[in-house]
């Protein structure tokens, strides 16, 4: 059974050793986080290895949701964290651990869902991944050794969660719990804009189209949409068209 105090998914992007999916499991555990997500793990799923070294952590393997795409993973996510030790050409809000998940912290206790994204160990997370994200934790490391172990990463974020959530927050939010677009629902207005401009030929030249959509998609994760904000840009998308189309 999963723990019923609100807390972040952490999702795992990729990963390829299951001894650091079992280490991450066990280093939630650690920090009382049961809610793992692990995205096109490279050697398959279940991983006799992941379970070998969760020492005890097994049972959030068992109950660990497996997605194909990192989308997927984070459908019904309202606010999301990437886990990156550079720096990004993307512009988006930078926490530091412990501001993340304070932040994260506050956001629960309105009622959000959030996510925090951990790539791959070799690499880390492609900058495809992070455009997806609404927010960037950097972590503090040495710039000379800056890749850090993903079970690591995972024990760090784990152990600032436990710092920051405390009782709940007084802070009020001004929209109501249901009010704010999850992930998904910003994903189909992405897309939507995506083909919509594809076909005005928006995306021009054809050598700077993918970074444009990039951007493009980088943008919509930034904003904080609500629903009906979703609805009202979906509305103007399709009036320009019916509009075009007439004249």
């Amino acid at each position: 059974m999963h723990n019923d105090q609100p807390q972040p998914a952490f999702v795992l992007v990729r990963p390829q050793m299951g001894e650091n999916i079992g280490g991450a499991a066990r280093a939630m555990w650690n920090f009382g986080l049961d809610r793992m997500r692990v995205v096109a793990p490279r050697d398959g799923w279940p991983n006799p290895r992941a379970v070998a070294m969760s020492s005890g952590a097994g049972r959030l393997l068992d109950e660990a949701m497996l997605c194909d795409t990192l989308g997927a993973a984070l459908a019904d996510c309202t606010y999301t964290y990437a886990t990156t030790a550079r720096a990004r050409d993307l512009t988006k809000p930078v926490f530091s651990p412990e501001g993340a998940m304070r932040d994260a912290a506050a956001r629960l206790a309105t009622g959000e869902r959030v996510a925090v994204i951990f790539g791959p160990e070799r690499a880390g997370l492609e900058n495809e991944d992070v455009a997806q994200a609404n927010a960037i934790i950097t972590v503090p490391v040495n710039p000379d050794f800056p890749s850090l172990n993903l079970a690591q990463c995972v024990l760090l974020t784990g152990y600032e969660w436990r710092r920051q959530a405390g009782p709940a927050t007084d802070d009020s939010v001004e929209v109501s719990r249901s009010d704010w677009a999850s992930t998904l629902e910003i994903e189909k207005l992405a897309d939507h804009y995506e083909e919509r401009l594809e076909d005005a030929g928006f995306f021009f030249p054809a050598t700077k189209a993918e970074s444009m959509k990039l951007n493009l998609r980088n943008l919509w994760s930034r904003m904080r949409l609500t629903r009906a904000d979703v609805q009202m840009l979906h509305g103007v998308m399709r009036q320009m068209v019916r509009w075009k189309e007439r004249g």
